[in-house]
Protein backbone atom coordinates (compact mmCIF):
# COMPACT_ATOMS: atom_id res chain seq x y z
CA UNK A 1 0.00 0.00 0.00
CA UNK A 2 1.39 3.32 -0.60
CA UNK A 3 0.96 4.42 3.45
CA UNK A 4 3.93 2.46 5.45
CA UNK A 5 3.38 0.17 7.39
CA UNK A 6 6.82 1.53 9.62
CA UNK A 7 4.36 4.50 10.24
CA UNK A 8 1.19 2.20 11.44
CA UNK A 9 4.10 -0.03 13.56
CA UNK A 10 5.13 3.15 15.30
CA UNK A 11 2.26 4.81 15.97
CA UNK A 12 0.41 1.90 17.40
CA UNK A 13 3.88 1.23 19.97
CA UNK A 14 3.57 5.09 20.73
CA UNK A 15 0.22 4.86 22.10
CA UNK A 16 1.00 1.68 23.50
CA UNK A 17 2.65 3.18 26.33
CA UNK A 18 -0.21 4.99 27.50
CA UNK A 19 -3.94 4.05 27.70
CA UNK A 20 -4.88 7.53 27.94
CA UNK A 21 -4.88 10.77 25.85
CA UNK A 22 -5.10 13.52 27.18
CA UNK A 23 -7.15 16.74 26.09
CA UNK A 24 -5.01 18.47 23.54
CA UNK A 25 -6.55 22.41 23.34
CA UNK A 26 -3.69 23.35 20.71
CA UNK A 27 -5.54 24.67 17.65
CA UNK A 28 -4.82 22.10 14.54
CA UNK A 29 -3.47 25.12 12.71
CA UNK A 30 -0.49 25.39 15.09
CA UNK A 31 0.58 22.19 13.39
CA UNK A 32 1.55 20.28 10.20
CA UNK A 33 -0.38 17.28 10.99
CA UNK A 34 -3.34 16.56 13.26
CA UNK A 35 -5.44 13.27 14.06
CA UNK A 36 -9.04 12.33 15.00
CA UNK A 37 -10.68 9.12 15.98
CA UNK A 38 -14.13 8.07 14.10
CA UNK A 39 -16.44 4.99 14.36
CA UNK A 40 -19.06 4.08 11.91
CA UNK A 41 -19.54 0.54 12.02
CA UNK A 42 -16.90 -2.42 11.14
CA UNK A 43 -13.15 -0.55 10.92
CA UNK A 44 -12.33 -2.63 7.84
CA UNK A 45 -14.26 -0.61 5.55
CA UNK A 46 -13.62 2.98 6.95
CA UNK A 47 -10.67 2.66 7.21
CA UNK A 48 -9.47 1.97 3.78
CA UNK A 49 -12.01 4.82 2.71
CA UNK A 50 -10.30 7.41 4.41
CA UNK A 51 -6.56 5.62 3.41
CA UNK A 52 -7.82 6.59 -0.03
CA UNK A 53 -8.36 10.42 0.62
CA UNK A 54 -6.20 12.95 -0.51
CA UNK A 55 -4.61 14.63 2.54
CA UNK A 56 -5.13 12.05 4.43
CA UNK A 57 -1.76 10.69 6.01
CA UNK A 58 -2.91 7.53 7.56
CA UNK A 59 -5.47 5.24 9.07
CA UNK A 60 -5.00 2.83 11.44
CA UNK A 61 -7.56 0.67 13.35
CA UNK A 62 -8.25 0.45 16.57
CA UNK A 63 -10.79 0.34 19.80
CA UNK A 64 -11.62 2.90 22.01
CA UNK A 65 -14.11 4.73 24.80
CA UNK A 66 -14.77 1.46 26.58
CA UNK A 67 -14.57 1.39 30.32
CA UNK A 68 -13.91 -2.38 31.71
CA UNK A 69 -13.50 -4.26 29.03
CA UNK A 70 -10.07 -5.63 26.94
CA UNK A 71 -9.20 -3.00 23.94
CA UNK A 72 -9.10 -6.51 21.94
CA UNK A 73 -11.18 -8.12 19.13
CA UNK A 74 -12.25 -11.25 21.04
CA UNK A 75 -13.83 -9.00 24.19
CA UNK A 76 -15.28 -6.32 22.23
CA UNK A 77 -16.87 -9.45 20.69
CA UNK A 78 -18.09 -11.05 23.20
CA UNK A 79 -21.59 -12.04 23.20
CA UNK A 80 -21.98 -9.90 27.05
CA UNK A 81 -20.47 -7.12 25.71
CA UNK A 82 -23.15 -6.68 22.65
CA UNK A 83 -25.13 -4.55 24.66
CA UNK A 84 -22.71 -3.18 26.95
CA UNK A 85 -23.02 0.43 26.66
CA UNK A 86 -19.12 0.56 28.39
CA UNK A 87 -17.72 -1.75 25.71
CA UNK A 88 -14.86 -0.31 23.13
CA UNK A 89 -16.09 1.19 19.81
CA UNK A 90 -14.68 0.26 16.74
CA UNK A 91 -12.67 3.00 15.52
CA UNK A 92 -9.94 4.37 13.27
CA UNK A 93 -7.43 6.54 13.94
CA UNK A 94 -6.97 9.42 10.98
CA UNK A 95 -4.07 11.58 10.67
CA UNK A 96 -4.27 14.04 8.15
CA UNK A 97 -2.85 17.36 7.01
CA UNK A 98 -5.25 19.71 7.70
CA UNK A 99 -3.55 21.90 4.41
CA UNK A 100 -4.74 19.74 2.47
CA UNK A 101 -8.18 18.38 3.84
CA UNK A 102 -9.97 20.66 6.64
CA UNK A 103 -11.41 18.56 9.47
CA UNK A 104 -14.74 20.08 8.33
CA UNK A 105 -14.40 18.06 4.73
CA UNK A 106 -13.17 14.97 6.52
CA UNK A 107 -16.29 14.93 8.76
CA UNK A 108 -18.35 15.70 6.09
CA UNK A 109 -17.12 12.12 4.00
CA UNK A 110 -17.34 10.86 7.71
CA UNK A 111 -21.16 11.48 8.04
CA UNK A 112 -21.25 10.31 4.19
CA UNK A 113 -20.00 6.75 4.80
CA UNK A 114 -22.19 5.14 6.70
CA UNK A 115 -25.72 5.66 8.54
CA UNK A 116 -25.38 7.96 11.53
CA UNK A 117 -29.13 7.51 12.12
CA UNK A 118 -28.80 4.16 13.53
CA UNK A 119 -28.07 3.23 17.20
CA UNK A 120 -25.38 0.78 17.88
CA UNK A 121 -25.49 -0.91 14.77
CA UNK A 122 -24.81 -0.39 10.89
CA UNK A 123 -26.73 -2.93 8.69
CA UNK A 124 -26.26 -6.79 9.98
CA UNK A 125 -23.66 -5.39 12.53
CA UNK A 126 -25.30 -5.11 15.84
CA UNK A 127 -23.70 -3.82 18.97
CA UNK A 128 -22.66 -1.48 20.72
CA UNK A 129 -19.08 -1.78 19.28
CA UNK A 130 -20.88 -0.22 16.02
CA UNK A 131 -21.71 2.80 17.50
CA UNK A 132 -21.49 5.86 15.25
CA UNK A 133 -18.99 8.08 17.35
CA UNK A 134 -16.08 10.70 16.76
CA UNK A 135 -13.76 10.93 19.78
CA UNK A 136 -12.01 14.58 19.04
CA UNK A 137 -8.65 15.98 21.13
CA UNK A 138 -9.41 19.71 21.36
CA UNK A 139 -12.43 21.67 21.90
CA UNK A 140 -11.93 23.40 18.48
CA UNK A 141 -12.25 19.62 17.05
CA UNK A 142 -15.54 19.05 19.24
CA UNK A 143 -16.80 22.33 17.82
CA UNK A 144 -16.43 21.75 14.03
CA UNK A 145 -17.60 18.13 15.25
CA UNK A 146 -21.25 19.54 16.15
CA UNK A 147 -21.09 21.88 12.91
CA UNK A 148 -20.64 19.31 10.93
CA UNK A 149 -23.65 17.23 12.55
CA UNK A 150 -26.12 20.06 12.92
CA UNK A 151 -25.69 20.61 8.99
CA UNK A 152 -26.56 17.11 7.98
CA UNK A 153 -29.38 16.48 10.30
CA UNK A 154 -31.80 18.48 7.73
CA UNK A 155 -30.43 16.85 4.62
CA UNK A 156 -30.92 13.50 6.42
CA UNK A 157 -34.79 14.69 7.83
CA UNK A 158 -35.70 15.60 4.52
CA UNK A 159 -34.63 12.61 3.09
CA UNK A 160 -36.46 10.63 5.12
CA UNK A 161 -34.24 9.72 8.01
CA UNK A 162 -34.13 10.28 11.65
CA UNK A 163 -31.92 11.72 14.24
CA UNK A 164 -28.28 11.54 14.11
CA UNK A 165 -26.93 9.53 17.03
CA UNK A 166 -23.60 10.03 16.59
CA UNK A 167 -22.13 10.50 20.29
CA UNK A 168 -19.27 13.60 20.32
CA UNK A 169 -16.62 12.96 22.52
CA UNK A 170 -13.16 13.81 24.21
CA UNK A 171 -10.53 10.94 23.38
CA UNK A 172 -9.70 9.27 26.22
CA UNK A 173 -7.58 6.43 24.79
CA UNK A 174 -7.09 4.69 21.67
CA UNK A 175 -5.81 1.27 21.20
CA UNK A 176 -4.91 0.03 17.81
CA UNK A 177 -5.99 -2.88 16.87
CA UNK A 178 -4.49 -6.31 16.13
CA UNK A 179 -2.01 -6.59 13.07
CA UNK A 180 -4.65 -9.03 10.77
CA UNK A 181 -7.17 -5.88 11.30
CA UNK A 182 -4.81 -3.21 9.78
CA UNK A 183 -4.98 -3.00 5.87
CA UNK A 184 -7.81 -5.90 6.11
CA UNK A 185 -9.34 -4.75 2.87
CA UNK A 186 -5.89 -4.61 0.61
CA UNK A 187 -4.73 -8.41 2.35
CA UNK A 188 -8.04 -10.18 1.48
CA UNK A 189 -8.54 -9.11 -2.32
CA UNK A 190 -11.78 -11.15 -3.24
CA UNK A 191 -14.21 -10.09 -0.68
CA UNK A 192 -16.39 -6.97 -0.31
CA UNK A 193 -16.83 -3.96 1.64
CA UNK A 194 -19.62 -3.13 3.69
CA UNK A 195 -21.25 0.27 2.56
CA UNK A 196 -24.10 1.05 5.11
CA UNK A 197 -24.08 4.99 3.17
CA UNK A 198 -27.04 6.53 2.98
CA UNK A 199 -26.78 8.68 0.30
CA UNK A 200 -27.49 11.88 1.12
CA UNK A 201 -24.53 14.17 0.79
CA UNK A 202 -23.57 18.00 2.20
CA UNK A 203 -24.90 20.52 -0.26
CA UNK A 204 -21.28 21.83 -1.22
CA UNK A 205 -20.27 18.44 -2.22
CA UNK A 206 -19.27 17.58 -5.63
CA UNK A 207 -21.19 14.68 -6.22
CA UNK A 208 -24.72 15.06 -6.88
CA UNK A 209 -27.79 14.60 -4.16
CA UNK A 210 -28.93 10.59 -4.50
CA UNK A 211 -32.19 11.19 -6.76
CA UNK A 212 -35.02 8.66 -7.42
CA UNK A 213 -33.20 5.99 -10.49
CA UNK A 214 -35.50 4.39 -13.58
CA UNK A 215 -35.13 1.32 -13.02
CA UNK A 216 -38.25 0.13 -15.54
CA UNK A 217 -35.86 -1.21 -18.23
CA UNK A 218 -34.72 -3.79 -15.92
CA UNK A 219 -38.49 -4.98 -15.09
CA UNK A 220 -38.52 -6.64 -18.62
CA UNK A 221 -36.05 -9.88 -19.60
CA UNK A 222 -32.65 -10.53 -18.26
CA UNK A 223 -30.37 -7.96 -16.71
CA UNK A 224 -26.95 -8.04 -14.51
CA UNK A 225 -27.63 -5.89 -11.44
CA UNK A 226 -23.85 -4.59 -9.44
CA UNK A 227 -24.67 -2.86 -6.67
CA UNK A 228 -22.12 -0.52 -6.47
CA UNK A 229 -20.22 1.66 -3.83
CA UNK A 230 -20.92 5.66 -3.52
CA UNK A 231 -17.60 6.11 -1.52
CA UNK A 232 -14.00 4.19 -2.63
CA UNK A 233 -14.33 0.03 -2.68
CA UNK A 234 -11.36 -1.37 -3.74
CA UNK A 235 -13.24 -4.72 -4.35
CA UNK A 236 -15.74 -2.70 -6.66
CA UNK A 237 -12.36 -1.39 -8.97
CA UNK A 238 -11.46 -4.78 -9.17
CA UNK A 239 -14.66 -6.33 -10.26
CA UNK A 240 -14.73 -2.88 -13.33
CA UNK A 241 -11.19 -3.37 -14.49
CA UNK A 242 -11.52 -7.59 -14.34
CA UNK A 243 -14.65 -8.01 -15.72
CA UNK A 244 -17.59 -5.05 -16.24
CA UNK A 245 -15.06 -3.03 -18.61
CA UNK A 246 -14.34 -5.89 -21.04
CA UNK A 247 -17.61 -6.92 -20.79
CA UNK A 248 -20.03 -6.51 -24.32
CA UNK A 249 -22.46 -9.43 -23.66
CA UNK A 250 -26.29 -8.67 -24.77
CA UNK A 251 -27.46 -9.00 -21.12
CA UNK A 252 -27.48 -5.72 -20.31
CA UNK A 253 -25.26 -4.41 -17.46
CA UNK A 254 -26.30 -2.11 -15.07
CA UNK A 255 -24.61 -0.39 -11.94
CA UNK A 256 -26.80 0.96 -8.92
CA UNK A 257 -26.00 2.16 -6.00
CA UNK A 258 -27.53 0.49 -3.03
CA UNK A 259 -30.34 2.99 -2.23
CA UNK A 260 -31.40 2.92 -6.12
CA UNK A 261 -33.19 -0.60 -6.40
CA UNK A 262 -36.46 0.93 -6.26
CA UNK A 263 -38.80 -1.07 -7.93
CA UNK A 264 -36.70 -4.21 -8.11
CA UNK A 265 -38.21 -7.34 -6.08
CA UNK A 266 -34.34 -8.26 -4.78
CA UNK A 267 -33.54 -11.17 -2.08
CA UNK A 268 -29.75 -10.28 -1.36
CA UNK A 269 -28.66 -7.45 0.70
CA UNK A 270 -27.31 -5.10 -0.94
CA UNK A 271 -25.01 -3.46 1.68
CA UNK A 272 -22.12 -5.31 0.58
CA UNK A 273 -20.19 -3.60 -2.41
CA UNK A 274 -20.23 -5.17 -5.17
CA UNK A 275 -23.16 -7.27 -5.31
CA UNK A 276 -23.91 -9.18 -8.65
CA UNK A 277 -27.64 -9.83 -9.20
CA UNK A 278 -28.63 -11.56 -12.23
CA UNK A 279 -32.19 -10.35 -12.80
CA UNK A 280 -35.26 -11.68 -14.72
CA UNK A 281 -38.58 -9.43 -15.35
CA UNK A 282 -37.16 -7.64 -12.23
CA UNK A 283 -37.05 -10.30 -9.67
CA UNK A 284 -33.55 -11.77 -9.06
CA UNK A 285 -32.67 -14.89 -9.70
CA UNK A 286 -29.67 -14.98 -7.83
CA UNK A 287 -27.27 -12.90 -6.50
CA UNK A 288 -24.11 -12.94 -4.80
CA UNK A 289 -22.37 -10.81 -2.44
CA UNK A 290 -18.64 -9.89 -3.04
CA UNK A 291 -16.44 -9.56 -5.92
CA UNK A 292 -16.75 -12.18 -8.35
CA UNK A 293 -13.82 -13.25 -10.53
CA UNK A 294 -14.28 -13.52 -14.26
CA UNK A 295 -14.35 -17.59 -14.31
CA UNK A 296 -17.12 -16.73 -11.29
CA UNK A 297 -18.91 -14.37 -13.16
CA UNK A 298 -18.80 -15.96 -16.43
CA UNK A 299 -19.86 -19.43 -15.09
CA UNK A 300 -22.69 -17.72 -13.20
CA UNK A 301 -23.45 -16.12 -16.54
CA UNK A 302 -23.50 -18.98 -18.04
CA UNK A 303 -26.12 -20.55 -15.92
CA UNK A 304 -28.09 -17.69 -16.47
CA UNK A 305 -28.22 -17.41 -20.23
CA UNK A 306 -27.64 -21.08 -21.55
CA UNK A 307 -28.79 -23.37 -19.03
CA UNK A 308 -28.92 -26.75 -19.22
CA UNK A 309 -28.13 -27.15 -23.12
CA UNK A 310 -25.17 -28.41 -25.56
CA UNK A 311 -24.01 -24.72 -25.61
CA UNK A 312 -23.40 -24.62 -21.20
CA UNK A 313 -21.77 -28.15 -21.94
CA UNK A 314 -19.24 -27.26 -24.26
CA UNK A 315 -18.64 -24.19 -22.86
CA UNK A 316 -17.95 -25.44 -19.29
CA UNK A 317 -17.43 -29.13 -19.81
CA UNK A 318 -15.35 -29.15 -22.94
CA UNK A 319 -17.99 -30.56 -24.62
CA UNK A 320 -18.38 -31.09 -28.07
CA UNK A 321 -21.10 -29.81 -30.84
CA UNK A 322 -22.87 -32.60 -32.66
CA UNK A 323 -21.28 -32.35 -36.71
CA UNK A 324 -23.52 -30.47 -38.80
CA UNK A 325 -25.75 -29.10 -35.68
CA UNK A 326 -28.15 -26.60 -36.42
CA UNK A 327 -25.86 -24.06 -35.29
CA UNK A 328 -23.34 -24.86 -37.42
CA UNK A 329 -26.22 -24.98 -40.53
CA UNK A 330 -27.16 -21.49 -39.63
CA UNK A 331 -23.42 -19.78 -39.00
CA UNK A 332 -21.72 -21.54 -42.20
CA UNK A 333 -22.45 -19.21 -44.86
CA UNK A 334 -23.30 -15.79 -42.82
CA UNK A 335 -22.42 -12.82 -44.82
CA UNK A 336 -19.63 -10.59 -43.54
CA UNK A 337 -19.57 -10.29 -39.97
CA UNK A 338 -17.65 -11.26 -36.80
CA UNK A 339 -18.24 -14.06 -34.79
CA UNK A 340 -18.83 -12.94 -30.62
CA UNK A 341 -18.33 -15.17 -27.45
CA UNK A 342 -22.07 -15.94 -27.00
CA UNK A 343 -21.52 -14.65 -23.06
CA UNK A 344 -18.64 -11.99 -23.36
CA UNK A 345 -19.72 -10.48 -26.35
CA UNK A 346 -15.75 -10.31 -27.35
CA UNK A 347 -14.91 -10.65 -31.12
CA UNK A 348 -12.96 -14.12 -31.92
CA UNK A 349 -13.24 -15.48 -35.57
CA UNK A 350 -13.98 -13.00 -38.41
CA UNK A 351 -15.82 -14.67 -41.60
CA UNK A 352 -12.35 -13.60 -43.54
CA UNK A 353 -10.63 -16.13 -42.26
CA UNK A 354 -13.48 -19.11 -42.41
CA UNK A 355 -13.27 -21.94 -44.76
CA UNK A 356 -15.26 -25.17 -44.78
CA UNK A 357 -13.34 -27.90 -43.79
CA UNK A 358 -16.08 -30.55 -44.39
CA UNK A 359 -15.46 -31.79 -41.12
CA UNK A 360 -18.62 -30.39 -39.84
CA UNK A 361 -17.61 -27.61 -37.40
CA UNK A 362 -16.59 -23.88 -38.03
CA UNK A 363 -13.37 -23.68 -39.41
CA UNK A 364 -10.81 -20.81 -39.09
CA UNK A 365 -7.59 -20.55 -40.68
CA UNK A 366 -6.92 -17.65 -37.34
CA UNK A 367 -8.92 -16.03 -34.44
CA UNK A 368 -9.61 -12.34 -34.10
CA UNK A 369 -5.99 -11.40 -32.42
CA UNK A 370 -5.41 -11.57 -28.68
CA UNK A 371 -9.21 -13.02 -28.44
CA UNK A 372 -7.96 -16.55 -28.24
CA UNK A 373 -5.72 -18.84 -25.96
CA UNK A 374 -3.91 -22.17 -26.36
CA UNK A 375 -3.76 -24.41 -23.92
CA UNK A 376 -2.71 -28.19 -23.79
CA UNK A 377 -5.29 -30.77 -23.99
CA UNK A 378 -4.18 -34.41 -23.17
CA UNK A 379 -7.55 -35.98 -22.59
CA UNK A 380 -8.68 -39.08 -24.51
CA UNK A 381 -5.46 -40.31 -24.49
CA UNK A 382 -5.13 -37.63 -27.71
CA UNK A 383 -2.41 -34.49 -27.85
CA UNK A 384 -4.34 -31.61 -28.88
CA UNK A 385 -4.17 -28.17 -28.24
CA UNK A 386 -7.37 -26.57 -26.76
CA UNK A 387 -8.79 -22.68 -27.92
CA UNK A 388 -10.67 -21.30 -25.05
CA UNK A 389 -11.88 -17.17 -25.00
CA UNK A 390 -9.09 -15.17 -23.64
CA UNK A 391 -11.91 -12.60 -21.81
CA UNK A 392 -14.74 -15.38 -20.68
CA UNK A 393 -12.16 -18.36 -20.38
CA UNK A 394 -14.98 -20.71 -21.99
CA UNK A 395 -13.88 -23.78 -24.44
CA UNK A 396 -14.07 -23.15 -27.86
CA UNK A 397 -12.71 -25.65 -29.83
CA UNK A 398 -8.90 -27.15 -31.04
CA UNK A 399 -6.86 -25.91 -33.15
CA UNK A 400 -5.10 -28.00 -35.76
CA UNK A 401 -1.73 -28.20 -38.40
CA UNK A 402 -3.88 -29.43 -41.02
CA UNK A 403 -5.82 -26.10 -42.71
CA UNK A 404 -5.02 -24.60 -46.34
CA UNK A 405 -2.13 -24.05 -47.49
CA UNK A 406 -0.10 -24.86 -44.52
CA UNK A 407 -2.10 -23.22 -42.53
CA UNK A 408 -4.06 -23.40 -39.18
CA UNK A 409 -7.10 -24.99 -38.84
CA UNK A 410 -9.43 -23.71 -36.08
CA UNK A 411 -12.51 -26.27 -35.16
CA UNK A 412 -14.53 -24.38 -33.31
CA UNK A 413 -18.16 -25.27 -31.78
CA UNK A 414 -20.90 -23.43 -33.20
CA UNK A 415 -23.25 -23.31 -29.95
CA UNK A 416 -21.01 -20.55 -27.45
CA UNK A 417 -21.04 -18.44 -30.42
CA UNK A 418 -22.79 -15.42 -31.68
CA UNK A 419 -22.71 -13.30 -35.05
CA UNK A 420 -22.55 -9.97 -35.67
CA UNK A 421 -22.50 -8.62 -39.01
CA UNK A 422 -20.00 -6.12 -40.53
CA UNK A 423 -21.34 -2.69 -40.16
CA UNK A 424 -21.26 -0.85 -43.58
CA UNK A 425 -20.15 2.33 -42.20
Amino acid sequence: MARSTLFKLFTALMLLGSTAQAQDNTMPATRHTDTIVVGAGCFWGVEKRFEAMDGVIDAVSGYADGNGVQPTYRAITQKRNQHNPNNHAEVVQITFNPAVISLTTLLQRYFEMHDPTQLNRQGNDIGTQYRSIILTNSQAQADTAQQVLTAYQPLLSQAGYGAITTQIKPLRGFFPAEQYHQDYIAKNPNGYCPDHSTGVRFANDNKSQTAAVDNSALLSGKHILVIDAENYCPYCEKFKAEVANSYQGDIPLHFRYANAVNGLTLKTPTWATPTIILLQDGKEVFGRQGYLSPDEFYLLLGKFKLGDTEAFDVAFDKGTDSRFCQQYEIFKNTPDGVFTDKLSGAPLFDTRDRFDSGTGWLSFTKAVNGAVIEKPDNSYGMRRTEIRAKVSGIHLGHVFNDGPNGRPRYCINATVLDFVPRSQG
